[in-house]
């Protein structure tokens, strides 16, 4: 669990990078509607909840940094007994005070005049601010109707002297390098997603479906989280499914000697684990299988060797194409180094922390696959070769912690060795 006193540590970093009498509004967003009156389950704005640790909707967070002094107030939803009848209860003002350590805790509906406080022309109670940050993502709505974007055009037409600049960019650099705190919820994520994992494949044998694999992980997770759920949907892929990157729809019937990719995660106060795993779904490979899985093991483990503070993604992208094109040309599987694009089409690596694949958006270029690693960040390790004409896909995927001398395979304990694999299923009750 994140304590108070680290998001009042990341909210002074985030007001160290506001400009002078400026303002900032971080919005946790509302549920988005499915169907008519159905909403998608919500899921708070994951830079509010970076700075707040609050995980509820329709709350907002208004900073001030002017006349040399810092403020800081949160609004949340007033007690409504009715409604909580109907969608359970919310936090008091002194929860919300004691989980963000924002002692300024105020009901939503006086948002508004204190916004009109402290921007108004002829009332600037913090002195005279020109700059409003807010967070830009497209997806952030603050009502049914109306997006971040619609109150930048809001405060354009009424406070025409205030400059609305993104907060979105500054916050994803926050985000970036990870304290101990954080990593110790992403080992909690981990340690859950192997649980799942090696319950999916105690039951994974011919004649099952990938849905109910898929379903038995979700169950294992939450029934070891307390009901924190899934990193992102699972992708549950038996045979010629998993050269489909993100195998929507997980109804086949594995098939004995196909081999079954999954690529899952639980995750731990909405840090998320990543983890892709291959196996056989007799419990022994082939020798085509295993050869193409040693390749992409021996990927995976020269990036986790390579990866280190002043290395970019694209550096390892370039390092893993090598030598899976080298190794897939020696053994047979291409005619010509070049066609590695067609059997390996994706990155093998992105950033990993609140969002699975946690954003990067820099103030200068918006790009982060030429950025050099720094310690704390933490990134997937995920190469993966697929070869439609043989029915086979595989990736293995590890998270992996950036540190001072190079990087910690924070999944180590999960099992991926060819060999390791074949004696727990010759040792087990699979087959």
């Amino acid at each position: 669990m994140i304590p108070a006193k680290e998001y009042i540590a990341r909210r002074e970093r985030f007001f160290s990078m506001m400009e002078r009498d400026s303002a900032a509004l971080i919005y946790s967003g509302v549920p988005k509607v499915r169907s008519a009156d159905d909403t998608y389950p919500f899921e708070v704005n994951r830079n509010f909840y970076y700075l707040t640790g609050i995980d509820q909707e329709d709350s907002i967070l208004f900073m001030v940094n002017a006349d040399g002094e810092r403020h800081e107030f949160l609004f949340v939803l007033p007690y409504d007994a009715n409604k909580e009848r109907w969608y359970g209860r919310r936090l008091t003002l002194d929860e919300a005070r004691e989980i963000s350590g924002i002692n300024n805790v105020l009901v939503n509906n006086a948002l508004n005049p204190r916004i009109e406080g402290a921007f108004a022309e002829n009332y600037a109670q913090y002195g005279e601010l020109n700059t409003l940050y807010l967070d830009l993502d497209d997806e952030i709505k603050v009502a049914a109707n109306t997006s971040t974007h619609e109150i930048e055009k809001i405060f354009e037409e009424k406070y025409p002297h205030i400059k609305t600049r993104d907060a979105y960019p500054l916050i994803t650099t926050l985000r970036l390098r990870k304290s101990p705190c954080e990593i110790e919820e992403f080992r909690k994520a981990i340690a859950t997603t192997k649980l799942g994992i090696m319950a999916v494949i105690s039951e994974m044998r011919p004649g099952v479906k990938e849905y109910e694999l898929a379903d038995l992980f979700l169950k294992v997770i939450n029934d070891d989280s307390g009901y924190q759920g899934l990193s992102f949907n699972t992708i549950m892929a038996s045979g010629k499914n998993a050269v489909i990157l993100h195998y929507p729809k997980p109804l086949s019937t594995l098939e004995d000697g196909d081999l079954l990719m999954m690529d899952l995660g639980a995750r731990c106060g909405y840090y998320n684990a990543d983890v892709s795993r291959t196996f056989p779904i007799s419990g022994k490979f082939n020798p085509t299988q295993k050869a193409l899985y040693n390749i992409v093991l021996g990927a995976n483990k020269l990036v986790a060797s390579m990866a280190r503070p002043g290395v970019t993604v694209n550096e390892l992208q370039r390092a893993v194409k090598t030598y899976m094109a080298e190794e897939c040309l020696a053994q047979g599987f291409l005619k010509d180094k070049g066609e590695i694009d067609s059997v390996y089409y994706h990155s093998v690596s992105h950033l990993i922390g609140l969002d699975t694949h946690d954003p990067y958006l820099s103030p200068v270029d918006r790009k982060y696959k030429d950025m050099p690693l720094e310690p704390g960040m933490v990134i997937s390790d995920e190469p993966g070769l697929y070869f439609a004409n043989l029915g086979i896909g595989i990736r293995i995927e590890d998270d992996l912690l950036i540190t001072d001398e190079g990087a910690e395979v924070l999944t180590k304990d999960i099992i991926k060795e060819a060999d390791e694999i074949e004696r727990f299923f010759a040792s087990s009750n699979n087959i």
